[in-house]
C-alpha cells in the first residue's frame, strides 16, 4: 500500500520541500532506489526522505528531539544531543506498522504500471510526484478511490450507481461506513444479564 502520496509542498527529512529537490531528470536513472538530491545551496541531503507527522505534529526520535533537529546527511545523527546514533522514531503510521519499517520510494511510470499499482494521468511538473487528485493527498487506507488510471478505479466504478456524481458517491460510501462501524459498536454492548436476586 502506498501509506502517503508526496506532492510538491511535502517536506524531506531535511526540512525542504519536495519541489527543492531535484525532479526533472533527462534521463531516468537505472539505479534503484531513486534518488532526489536537495537543491538548496548547502544542504547535505542526498535523497528526498518523507518524515510523517503526528497530525500536525512533526515526529520525534527515540532520544526525544525532532527531525529537524538532526542532520541531513546520511546516519542522521542528532545535533543537540551525543546519546543518539541516528533518527529512528517509534511513531506508528495508519497502516499499523512503525516510520522506520517504511521507506521513501521514487517510482516511474513504466514501474509503477508493472506492478499494477495505481498511476495518475500525466502532468506537465515532475514536482508534483504522487498527487493526481484531492483523494491522493489522504493516506493510504482512507483513499476511496486510487485518482489514477489503473489499480481499484475498476473495483470503485462497480461501486458506483451510474446516475451518482462523485460527491454523492464518497457520501454514500461515508455513510456506509459510519452505519457498519456504529452497528459493530452497539453489536459489542450486548445487554449485560439481569442483577436482580430472585425471591
Amino acid at each position: 500500500m502506498d501509506c502517503k502520496l508526496v506532492g510538491p509542498e511535502t517536506l524531506c527529512f531535511c526540512t525542504h520541500r519536495y519541489k527543492q529537490h531535484k525532479t526533472d531528470l533527462e534521463a531516468i536513472p537505472q539505479q534503484c532506489p531513486i534518488d532526489l538530491p536537495c537543491q538548496v545551496t548547502g544542504c547535505q541531503c542526498r535523497a528526498y526522505l518523507y518524515v510523517p507527522l503526528n497530525g500536525s505534529q512533526p515526529i520525534r526520535c527515540r532520544c526525544k528531539h525532532f527531525a529537524d533537529q538532526h542532520s541531513a546527511a546520511p546516519g542522521f545523527t542528532c545535533n543537540t544531543c551525543s546519546k543518539c546514533s541516528g533518527f529512528h522514531s517509534c511513531f506508528t503510521c495508519a497502516c499499523g506498522q512503525p516510520a522506520y519499517a517504511h521507506d521513501t520510494v521514487v517510482e516511474t511510470k513504466q514501474e509503477r504500471l508493472a506492478q499494477e499499482k495505481p498511476v495518475g494521468q500525466d502532468i506537465p511538473y515532475a514536482a508534483m510526484g504522487g498527487l493526481t487528485g484531492f483523494s491522493s493527498l489522504a493516506e493510504g487506507y482512507m483513499r476511496l478511490d486510487d485518482s489514477g488510471i489503473v489499480g481499484t478505479s475498476s473495483q470503485v466504478s462497480s461501486l458506483r450507481r451510474p446516475e451518482e456524481d462523485d460527491m454523492a458517491f464518497f457520501e454514500r460510501r461515508y455513510q456506509e461506513r459510519m452505519k457498519m462501524e456504529k452497528a459493530a459498536k452497539w453489536k459489542g454492548k450486548a445487554p449485560l444479564p439481569s442483577a436482580t436476586k430472585p425471591s
